[in-house]
Protein backbone atom coordinates (compact mmCIF):
# COMPACT_ATOMS: atom_id res chain seq x y z
CA UNK A 1 0.00 0.00 0.00
CA UNK A 2 2.69 2.45 0.87
CA UNK A 3 4.33 1.86 -2.51
CA UNK A 4 1.88 2.02 -4.30
CA UNK A 5 1.47 5.87 -2.45
CA UNK A 6 4.69 7.16 -2.78
CA UNK A 7 5.46 9.12 -6.09
CA UNK A 8 7.88 7.62 -8.81
CA UNK A 9 11.73 8.49 -8.55
CA UNK A 10 12.71 10.34 -11.39
CA UNK A 11 14.65 8.55 -14.14
CA UNK A 12 18.61 9.40 -13.88
CA UNK A 13 18.16 10.49 -10.01
CA UNK A 14 20.62 9.44 -7.69
CA UNK A 15 18.24 7.42 -5.71
CA UNK A 16 16.75 5.31 -8.25
CA UNK A 17 20.19 4.04 -9.98
CA UNK A 18 21.35 3.19 -6.66
CA UNK A 19 18.06 1.18 -5.56
CA UNK A 20 18.31 -0.82 -9.25
CA UNK A 21 22.21 -0.87 -8.50
CA UNK A 22 21.62 -2.32 -4.85
CA UNK A 23 20.43 -5.63 -6.62
CA UNK A 24 23.74 -5.90 -7.33
CA UNK A 25 24.79 -6.39 -3.68
CA UNK A 26 21.72 -8.49 -3.15
CA UNK A 27 22.50 -10.87 -5.73
CA UNK A 28 25.65 -10.93 -6.09
CA UNK A 29 26.53 -13.16 -3.40
CA UNK A 30 25.43 -16.27 -4.66
CA UNK A 31 28.12 -15.81 -7.76
CA UNK A 32 30.86 -15.29 -5.13
CA UNK A 33 29.73 -17.79 -1.96
CA UNK A 34 28.30 -20.32 -4.85
CA UNK A 35 29.20 -20.26 -7.99
CA UNK A 36 32.88 -18.92 -7.40
CA UNK A 37 33.88 -19.64 -3.24
CA UNK A 38 32.36 -22.09 -1.02
CA UNK A 39 30.67 -24.68 -3.05
CA UNK A 40 32.80 -25.33 -5.46
CA UNK A 41 35.12 -25.93 -2.18
CA UNK A 42 32.35 -28.38 -0.53
CA UNK A 43 32.10 -30.01 -3.69
CA UNK A 44 35.32 -30.98 -4.22
CA UNK A 45 35.67 -31.88 -0.28
CA UNK A 46 32.91 -34.68 -0.55
CA UNK A 47 34.22 -36.15 -4.01
CA UNK A 48 37.53 -37.13 -1.81
CA UNK A 49 36.96 -40.59 -2.22
CA UNK A 50 36.21 -40.86 -6.21
CA UNK A 51 35.64 -37.75 -8.63
CA UNK A 52 33.30 -39.67 -11.04
CA UNK A 53 29.28 -39.96 -10.87
CA UNK A 54 27.60 -42.48 -12.51
CA UNK A 55 24.79 -41.08 -14.81
CA UNK A 56 23.60 -43.26 -17.82
CA UNK A 57 25.63 -46.18 -17.32
CA UNK A 58 28.95 -43.38 -17.54
CA UNK A 59 31.33 -42.37 -15.14
CA UNK A 60 31.23 -38.76 -15.54
CA UNK A 61 34.40 -37.00 -13.79
CA UNK A 62 32.70 -34.65 -11.36
CA UNK A 63 33.98 -31.28 -12.78
CA UNK A 64 32.77 -32.16 -16.16
CA UNK A 65 29.27 -33.24 -14.56
CA UNK A 66 28.84 -29.61 -13.34
CA UNK A 67 30.02 -28.01 -15.94
CA UNK A 68 27.08 -30.15 -18.07
CA UNK A 69 24.26 -29.69 -15.36
CA UNK A 70 25.72 -25.55 -15.75
CA UNK A 71 25.26 -26.04 -19.71
CA UNK A 72 21.50 -27.32 -19.22
CA UNK A 73 20.71 -24.58 -16.90
CA UNK A 74 21.30 -22.04 -19.15
CA UNK A 75 19.62 -23.79 -22.06
CA UNK A 76 16.58 -23.52 -19.87
CA UNK A 77 16.98 -19.93 -19.48
CA UNK A 78 17.91 -19.23 -22.94
CA UNK A 79 14.80 -20.65 -23.92
CA UNK A 80 12.21 -18.85 -21.46
CA UNK A 81 14.16 -15.66 -20.88
CA UNK A 82 12.86 -13.98 -24.41
CA UNK A 83 9.47 -15.39 -24.03
CA UNK A 84 9.19 -13.86 -20.42
CA UNK A 85 11.09 -11.09 -21.43
CA UNK A 86 8.20 -10.00 -24.42
CA UNK A 87 5.37 -10.76 -21.95
CA UNK A 88 6.77 -8.94 -19.57
CA UNK A 89 7.09 -5.56 -21.99
CA UNK A 90 3.71 -6.36 -23.08
CA UNK A 91 1.77 -6.38 -19.95
CA UNK A 92 4.34 -3.35 -18.54
CA UNK A 93 5.61 -5.56 -14.71
CA UNK A 94 8.55 -6.79 -15.12
CA UNK A 95 9.18 -6.18 -11.56
CA UNK A 96 6.52 -9.16 -11.04
CA UNK A 97 8.95 -11.73 -13.00
CA UNK A 98 12.15 -10.67 -11.75
CA UNK A 99 10.43 -11.29 -7.94
CA UNK A 100 9.47 -14.94 -9.14
CA UNK A 101 13.30 -16.18 -10.18
CA UNK A 102 14.87 -13.92 -6.70
CA UNK A 103 12.30 -16.42 -5.04
CA UNK A 104 13.05 -19.39 -6.27
CA UNK A 105 16.81 -18.75 -6.48
CA UNK A 106 17.33 -18.07 -2.57
CA UNK A 107 15.10 -21.05 -1.88
CA UNK A 108 16.87 -23.02 -4.20
CA UNK A 109 20.11 -21.89 -1.99
CA UNK A 110 18.17 -23.31 1.23
CA UNK A 111 17.76 -26.76 -0.53
CA UNK A 112 21.87 -26.70 -1.15
CA UNK A 113 21.74 -27.24 2.60
CA UNK A 114 21.23 -30.73 1.73
CA UNK A 115 23.48 -31.41 -1.56
CA UNK A 116 25.51 -34.86 -0.10
CA UNK A 117 26.71 -37.82 -2.05
CA UNK A 118 23.79 -40.07 -0.90
CA UNK A 119 21.52 -37.25 -2.50
CA UNK A 120 23.97 -35.93 -5.04
CA UNK A 121 20.77 -35.93 -7.86
CA UNK A 122 18.74 -33.79 -5.33
CA UNK A 123 21.57 -31.68 -5.08
CA UNK A 124 22.51 -30.86 -8.42
CA UNK A 125 19.10 -30.20 -9.48
CA UNK A 126 18.60 -27.44 -6.89
CA UNK A 127 21.79 -26.42 -7.73
CA UNK A 128 20.06 -26.19 -11.55
CA UNK A 129 16.99 -24.36 -9.89
CA UNK A 130 19.26 -21.95 -8.12
CA UNK A 131 21.22 -20.86 -11.28
CA UNK A 132 17.74 -20.40 -13.55
CA UNK A 133 16.56 -17.98 -10.65
CA UNK A 134 20.04 -16.19 -10.58
CA UNK A 135 20.38 -15.72 -14.32
CA UNK A 136 16.58 -15.54 -15.39
CA UNK A 137 16.66 -12.07 -12.62
CA UNK A 138 19.47 -10.67 -14.31
CA UNK A 139 17.41 -10.78 -17.74
CA UNK A 140 14.99 -8.00 -15.91
CA UNK A 141 17.68 -6.40 -13.84
CA UNK A 142 20.08 -5.41 -16.56
CA UNK A 143 16.70 -4.04 -18.85
CA UNK A 144 15.74 -1.72 -16.14
CA UNK A 145 18.97 0.16 -16.99
CA UNK A 146 17.96 2.19 -19.41
CA UNK A 147 14.80 2.72 -17.69
CA UNK A 148 16.24 4.23 -14.13
CA UNK A 149 19.76 6.20 -15.89
CA UNK A 150 20.13 8.79 -19.40
CA UNK A 151 22.56 7.36 -21.81
CA UNK A 152 24.97 9.77 -20.63
CA UNK A 153 24.97 7.56 -17.00
CA UNK A 154 25.00 4.39 -18.36
CA UNK A 155 28.95 3.54 -17.95
CA UNK A 156 28.84 4.73 -14.45
CA UNK A 157 25.51 3.02 -13.36
CA UNK A 158 26.46 0.00 -14.86
CA UNK A 159 30.13 0.05 -13.26
CA UNK A 160 27.96 1.35 -10.02
CA UNK A 161 25.98 -2.08 -9.63
CA UNK A 162 28.97 -4.09 -10.45
CA UNK A 163 31.19 -2.67 -7.30
CA UNK A 164 28.15 -2.61 -4.99
CA UNK A 165 27.81 -6.27 -5.99
CA UNK A 166 31.62 -7.02 -5.34
CA UNK A 167 31.64 -5.13 -1.38
CA UNK A 168 28.17 -6.81 -0.21
CA UNK A 169 29.67 -10.48 -1.49
CA UNK A 170 32.71 -9.97 -0.16
CA UNK A 171 30.93 -9.09 3.22
CA UNK A 172 28.97 -12.65 2.74
CA UNK A 173 32.06 -14.27 2.06
CA UNK A 174 34.21 -12.91 5.07
CA UNK A 175 31.14 -13.64 7.78
CA UNK A 176 31.12 -17.34 5.99
CA UNK A 177 35.12 -17.31 6.07
CA UNK A 178 34.53 -17.36 9.45
CA UNK A 179 32.21 -19.98 9.92
CA UNK A 180 34.57 -22.45 7.44
CA UNK A 181 37.84 -21.55 9.35
CA UNK A 182 36.43 -21.13 13.05
CA UNK A 183 33.29 -22.84 13.29
CA UNK A 184 33.42 -23.54 16.89
CA UNK A 185 32.85 -19.80 17.12
CA UNK A 186 29.51 -20.13 15.66
CA UNK A 187 28.91 -23.55 18.41
CA UNK A 188 29.14 -25.89 15.58
CA UNK A 189 30.23 -29.23 16.53
CA UNK A 190 31.91 -32.46 14.91
CA UNK A 191 35.65 -33.13 13.50
CA UNK A 192 37.64 -30.70 11.89
CA UNK A 193 36.16 -31.77 8.40
CA UNK A 194 32.80 -32.69 9.65
CA UNK A 195 32.68 -28.90 11.07
CA UNK A 196 33.75 -27.35 8.26
CA UNK A 197 31.46 -28.89 5.36
CA UNK A 198 28.25 -27.97 7.99
CA UNK A 199 29.58 -24.20 7.95
CA UNK A 200 29.73 -24.50 3.99
CA UNK A 201 25.97 -25.77 4.31
CA UNK A 202 24.89 -22.85 5.93
CA UNK A 203 26.66 -20.71 4.31
CA UNK A 204 24.20 -21.52 1.31
CA UNK A 205 21.52 -20.94 3.69
CA UNK A 206 22.60 -17.25 4.37
CA UNK A 207 23.36 -16.58 0.56
CA UNK A 208 19.45 -17.55 0.28
CA UNK A 209 18.61 -14.97 3.06
CA UNK A 210 21.16 -12.40 1.78
CA UNK A 211 19.65 -12.53 -1.66
CA UNK A 212 15.93 -12.58 -0.89
CA UNK A 213 16.19 -9.62 1.84
CA UNK A 214 18.04 -7.34 0.42
CA UNK A 215 16.36 -7.38 -3.14
CA UNK A 216 13.22 -5.63 -1.16
CA UNK A 217 15.35 -2.60 -1.40
CA UNK A 218 15.51 -2.75 -5.18
CA UNK A 219 11.87 -3.98 -5.11
CA UNK A 220 10.67 -0.81 -3.47
CA UNK A 221 12.03 1.48 -5.28
CA UNK A 222 12.18 0.20 -9.31
CA UNK A 223 8.90 1.12 -11.70
CA UNK A 224 6.52 -1.76 -12.67
CA UNK A 225 7.57 -1.70 -16.15
CA UNK A 226 6.60 0.94 -18.94
CA UNK A 227 3.38 2.81 -18.33
CA UNK A 228 1.70 2.17 -21.48
CA UNK A 229 1.24 -1.57 -21.33
CA UNK A 230 -1.45 -3.43 -21.84
CA UNK A 231 -4.28 -5.41 -20.02
CA UNK A 232 -3.17 -9.54 -19.15
CA UNK A 233 -5.70 -11.49 -21.99
CA UNK A 234 -6.42 -14.86 -22.22
CA UNK A 235 -3.65 -14.80 -25.13
CA UNK A 236 -0.54 -13.27 -23.57
CA UNK A 237 1.82 -15.89 -24.11
CA UNK A 238 1.33 -15.16 -27.62
CA UNK A 239 1.09 -11.67 -27.43
CA UNK A 240 4.36 -11.88 -25.84
CA UNK A 241 6.17 -13.89 -28.36
CA UNK A 242 4.79 -11.25 -30.97
CA UNK A 243 6.94 -8.49 -28.83
CA UNK A 244 10.05 -10.80 -29.21
CA UNK A 245 9.42 -11.56 -33.11
CA UNK A 246 8.76 -7.56 -33.61
CA UNK A 247 12.15 -6.91 -32.04
CA UNK A 248 14.20 -9.34 -33.55
CA UNK A 249 13.13 -7.89 -37.10
CA UNK A 250 14.22 -4.28 -35.93
CA UNK A 251 17.76 -5.79 -34.34
CA UNK A 252 18.06 -7.22 -38.26
CA UNK A 253 17.72 -3.76 -39.78
CA UNK A 254 20.45 -2.10 -36.55
CA UNK A 255 23.61 -2.86 -38.21
CA UNK A 256 25.90 -1.71 -35.10
CA UNK A 257 23.77 -3.63 -32.75
CA UNK A 258 23.92 -6.62 -35.06
CA UNK A 259 28.13 -6.36 -35.17
CA UNK A 260 28.59 -5.43 -31.25
CA UNK A 261 26.02 -8.70 -30.59
CA UNK A 262 28.13 -10.92 -32.61
CA UNK A 263 31.49 -9.80 -31.04
CA UNK A 264 29.80 -9.78 -27.43
CA UNK A 265 28.79 -13.43 -28.26
CA UNK A 266 32.03 -14.66 -28.76
CA UNK A 267 34.40 -12.93 -25.76
CA UNK A 268 31.43 -13.44 -23.68
CA UNK A 269 31.52 -17.23 -24.16
CA UNK A 270 35.12 -17.96 -22.58
CA UNK A 271 34.56 -14.58 -19.66
CA UNK A 272 31.75 -16.75 -18.46
CA UNK A 273 32.85 -19.91 -18.58
CA UNK A 274 36.37 -19.08 -17.16
CA UNK A 275 34.91 -17.22 -14.20
CA UNK A 276 32.00 -20.28 -13.50
CA UNK A 277 35.11 -22.79 -13.81
CA UNK A 278 38.24 -20.62 -11.88
CA UNK A 279 37.62 -22.35 -8.75
CA UNK A 280 36.88 -25.78 -9.73
CA UNK A 281 40.37 -25.67 -11.89
CA UNK A 282 42.19 -23.81 -8.46
CA UNK A 283 40.50 -26.84 -6.51
CA UNK A 284 41.67 -29.76 -8.66
CA UNK A 285 45.24 -28.11 -11.15
CA UNK A 286 47.13 -26.10 -8.23
CA UNK A 287 49.39 -27.98 -5.81
CA UNK A 288 48.10 -27.03 -2.11
CA UNK A 289 49.89 -28.38 0.33
CA UNK A 290 46.65 -29.26 2.82
CA UNK A 291 43.33 -29.47 2.33
CA UNK A 292 43.11 -26.64 4.88
CA UNK A 293 45.66 -24.60 2.70
CA UNK A 294 43.35 -25.44 -0.27
CA UNK A 295 40.40 -24.38 1.11
CA UNK A 296 42.04 -21.62 2.77
CA UNK A 297 43.57 -20.58 -0.62
CA UNK A 298 40.39 -20.69 -2.75
CA UNK A 299 38.69 -18.64 -0.73
CA UNK A 300 41.39 -15.88 -0.56
CA UNK A 301 42.11 -15.92 -4.19
CA UNK A 302 38.21 -15.11 -4.73
CA UNK A 303 38.92 -12.61 -2.70
CA UNK A 304 41.48 -10.64 -3.85
CA UNK A 305 39.35 -11.14 -7.24
CA UNK A 306 36.23 -9.50 -5.35
CA UNK A 307 38.74 -6.64 -4.04
CA UNK A 308 41.09 -5.66 -6.78
CA UNK A 309 37.61 -6.07 -9.22
CA UNK A 310 36.07 -2.87 -7.57
CA UNK A 311 39.19 -0.76 -9.18
CA UNK A 312 38.89 -2.41 -12.25
CA UNK A 313 35.31 -1.67 -12.72
CA UNK A 314 35.71 1.62 -12.15
CA UNK A 315 39.22 2.08 -14.31
CA UNK A 316 37.31 0.85 -16.82
CA UNK A 317 34.33 3.29 -16.71
CA UNK A 318 37.12 5.91 -16.42
CA UNK A 319 39.21 4.62 -19.55
CA UNK A 320 35.74 4.06 -21.62
CA UNK A 321 35.09 7.72 -20.88
CA UNK A 322 38.69 8.89 -22.33
CA UNK A 323 39.13 5.99 -25.21
CA UNK A 324 35.78 5.26 -25.83
CA UNK A 325 34.09 1.84 -25.30
CA UNK A 326 34.98 -0.24 -27.96
CA UNK A 327 38.07 0.41 -27.78
CA UNK A 328 38.52 0.11 -24.55
CA UNK A 329 36.80 -3.58 -24.94
CA UNK A 330 39.24 -4.34 -27.22
CA UNK A 331 42.52 -3.81 -25.09
CA UNK A 332 40.42 -5.57 -22.38
CA UNK A 333 39.95 -8.64 -24.15
CA UNK A 334 43.21 -8.50 -25.25
CA UNK A 335 44.23 -8.78 -21.48
CA UNK A 336 42.59 -11.73 -21.09
CA UNK A 337 43.65 -13.64 -24.06
CA UNK A 338 47.20 -13.18 -22.26
CA UNK A 339 45.74 -14.79 -18.80
CA UNK A 340 44.68 -17.98 -20.17
CA UNK A 341 47.85 -18.23 -21.40
CA UNK A 342 49.43 -17.66 -18.34
CA UNK A 343 46.74 -19.54 -16.32
CA UNK A 344 47.57 -22.59 -18.56
CA UNK A 345 50.92 -22.74 -16.97
CA UNK A 346 50.41 -21.86 -13.29
CA UNK A 347 51.20 -24.54 -10.89
CA UNK A 348 51.71 -23.12 -6.94
CA UNK A 349 49.38 -21.55 -4.87
CA UNK A 350 51.89 -18.21 -5.46
CA UNK A 351 51.27 -18.43 -9.18
CA UNK A 352 47.13 -18.61 -8.86
CA UNK A 353 47.05 -16.02 -6.46
CA UNK A 354 48.71 -13.57 -9.51
CA UNK A 355 46.38 -14.45 -11.63
CA UNK A 356 43.96 -13.73 -9.28
CA UNK A 357 44.61 -10.28 -8.93
CA UNK A 358 44.83 -10.02 -12.42
CA UNK A 359 41.78 -11.30 -13.27
CA UNK A 360 40.15 -9.19 -10.97
CA UNK A 361 41.25 -5.92 -12.60
CA UNK A 362 39.55 -7.23 -16.02
CA UNK A 363 36.43 -9.32 -14.25
CA UNK A 364 34.30 -6.94 -13.51
CA UNK A 365 35.12 -3.92 -16.06
CA UNK A 366 34.21 -6.31 -18.98
CA UNK A 367 31.32 -7.39 -17.99
CA UNK A 368 30.36 -3.97 -16.56
CA UNK A 369 31.28 -1.84 -19.84
CA UNK A 370 29.86 -4.80 -21.89
CA UNK A 371 26.30 -3.91 -20.33
CA UNK A 372 26.25 -0.39 -20.66
CA UNK A 373 27.87 -0.51 -24.35
CA UNK A 374 24.94 -2.72 -25.57
CA UNK A 375 22.46 -0.12 -23.74
CA UNK A 376 23.74 2.90 -25.76
CA UNK A 377 23.21 0.86 -29.34
CA UNK A 378 19.80 0.54 -28.30
CA UNK A 379 16.95 2.50 -30.40
CA UNK A 380 14.83 4.95 -28.69
CA UNK A 381 12.04 2.38 -27.38
CA UNK A 382 10.12 1.50 -24.40
CA UNK A 383 10.73 -2.06 -24.79
CA UNK A 384 13.64 -2.86 -23.19
CA UNK A 385 13.38 -5.72 -21.30
CA UNK A 386 12.93 -7.54 -25.17
CA UNK A 387 15.90 -5.71 -26.28
CA UNK A 388 18.06 -7.03 -23.44
CA UNK A 389 16.50 -10.54 -23.51
CA UNK A 390 18.10 -10.89 -26.54
CA UNK A 391 21.51 -9.56 -24.92
CA UNK A 392 21.12 -12.29 -22.41
CA UNK A 393 20.48 -14.93 -24.87
CA UNK A 394 23.32 -14.39 -26.42
CA UNK A 395 25.17 -14.86 -23.44
CA UNK A 396 23.51 -17.83 -22.46
CA UNK A 397 24.09 -19.55 -25.76
CA UNK A 398 27.55 -18.62 -25.63
CA UNK A 399 27.80 -19.97 -21.88
CA UNK A 400 26.18 -23.08 -23.06
CA UNK A 401 28.96 -23.42 -25.47
CA UNK A 402 31.63 -22.47 -23.64
CA UNK A 403 30.95 -25.36 -20.65
CA UNK A 404 29.87 -27.94 -23.12
CA UNK A 405 33.29 -27.62 -24.87
CA UNK A 406 34.93 -27.00 -21.31
CA UNK A 407 33.42 -30.51 -19.86
CA UNK A 408 34.07 -32.41 -22.97
CA UNK A 409 37.63 -31.66 -23.02
CA UNK A 410 37.90 -32.14 -19.35
CA UNK A 411 36.19 -35.32 -19.35
CA UNK A 412 38.25 -36.72 -22.59
CA UNK A 413 41.95 -35.49 -20.89
CA UNK A 414 41.18 -36.10 -17.91
CA UNK A 415 42.50 -32.31 -17.13
CA UNK A 416 41.00 -28.68 -17.22
CA UNK A 417 44.12 -27.42 -18.52
CA UNK A 418 43.41 -28.19 -22.40
CA UNK A 419 40.29 -26.07 -22.35
CA UNK A 420 41.91 -22.89 -21.41
CA UNK A 421 43.79 -22.42 -24.66
CA UNK A 422 40.51 -22.43 -26.37
CA UNK A 423 39.01 -19.40 -24.68
CA UNK A 424 42.69 -17.50 -25.71
CA UNK A 425 41.89 -18.17 -29.18
CA UNK A 426 38.35 -16.85 -28.49
CA UNK A 427 39.03 -13.34 -26.76
CA UNK A 428 41.42 -12.69 -29.77
CA UNK A 429 38.43 -13.33 -31.99
CA UNK A 430 36.10 -11.48 -29.84
CA UNK A 431 38.66 -8.55 -29.73
CA UNK A 432 38.87 -8.58 -33.70
CA UNK A 433 35.44 -9.13 -34.11
CA UNK A 434 34.94 -5.33 -32.12
CA UNK A 435 36.96 -3.96 -34.16
CA UNK A 436 34.29 -4.14 -36.70
CA UNK A 437 31.97 -2.67 -34.67
CA UNK A 438 30.68 1.20 -36.11
CA UNK A 439 31.77 3.76 -34.04
CA UNK A 440 29.94 6.77 -35.83
CA UNK A 441 28.66 8.50 -32.53
CA UNK A 442 30.74 9.80 -29.61
CA UNK A 443 28.68 7.96 -27.01
CA UNK A 444 31.07 4.65 -28.13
Amino acid sequence: MLNKLRPPLEKGSKKLINAWAFYDWANSVYSLVISSAIFPIYYGLIFSDSNTIPFLGYDVKNTAMISFVTATAFVFVAFISPLLSGIADYIGNKKRFMKLFVYLGSVSCFGLYWFEMDTIYMGLFFYFLAMIGLWSSLVFYNSYLPDIAHPHQHDRASARGFSMGYVGSVLLLLFNLSMVMKPEWYGITGTELEASLKAMKYSFISVGIWWAGFSQISFYYLPKGNSNAQKMTKDIFWNGFKELRSVWWELKDNFKLKRYLGAFFVYSMSLQTVLLVAAYFGEEEIAWSSTAEKTTGLIISILLIQLVGILGAVLTSRSSERFGNIPTLVGVNLIWAGLCVYAYYIQTPFQFYCIAGLVGMVMGGLQALSRSTYSKYLPETKDTTSYFSFYDVTEKVGIIIGMLLFGSLDQITGSMRSAILFFFFSFIIGALLLLRVPRATSKV
